[in-house]
């Protein structure tokens, strides 16, 4: 049996990388959503095993004591780890696996896996993502701060490292461009990439 491949999608918070999860998985078929293990609190609706592993702090530092994770980070006071078990039961199956994770944790993941497809997700502009962040109202104003002026300098420092950036404007053309990526229907291109990036912190809209 083939095996499927394994998809990092990242970008910053509030860029719509959940809603391009579910809908690669629920409307395209052949994706499955690996499940990561975390220390942060449920919000409200998500279930255990389906959104995340919830564990405390000490169970998660068990878990990479025993090497249960192919890689975790600590990310605005909480634990994220992504277990091997995930990846090698949804890619055994032909699945797609679809990771949630962080730059340094996608790293990690193509040293293990050296086919994966490192794909980041960016706003149309920054003043749309910060509409975005501060209208999740999840955390505190202080917390949103953080989160908007790491989303900016995570997109500035990490996403030139990705295989591919893709716009998520429209989130249903968003998805389809993922979808075309993981069928092998786009090249890769550095070179716009680079553009993409730098036309973005410099304020434009990019969509």
């Amino acid at each position: 049996m083939n095996k499927g491949k394994v998809v990092v999608l990242s970008g910053p918070s509030g860029v719509g990388k959940g809603t391009v999860h579910q809908k690669l998985i629920n409307e395209m078929g052949g994706y499955e959503l690996s499940v990561s293990v975390t220390t942060r609190a449920p919000r409200e609706g998500e279930k255990e095993g389906v959104n995340y592993f919830y564990r405390t702090q000490e169970q998660f530092d068990q878990l990479i004591k025993e090497g249960a994770f192919v890689e975790y980070a600590y990310r605005y006071g909480n634990s994220y780890g992504t277990l091997k078990s995930e990846a090698e039961r949804i890619t055994a199956n032909n699945h797609n696996m679809v990771l949630d994770i962080e730059y340094d944790g996608a790293l990690n993941i193509k040293k293990a896996f050296p086919d994966a497809l490192l794909i980041f997700l960016l706003p149309p502009s920054l003043a749309v993502l910060k509409e975005r962040i501060v209208g999740r109202g999840s955390e505190n104003l202080e917390t949103l701060q953080a989160r908007y002026g790491s989303a900016v300098e995570e997109m500035r420092e990490y996403a030139h490292y990705y295989d591919y950036l893709v716009v998520n404007d429209d989130i249903d053309a968003c998805v389809k461009q993922v979808d075309a990526i993981v069928r092998g229907e786009v090249p890769a291109n550095a070179s716009q990439n680079l553009q993409l990036i730098s036309r973005l912190i410099g304020g434009q809209t990019i969509c």
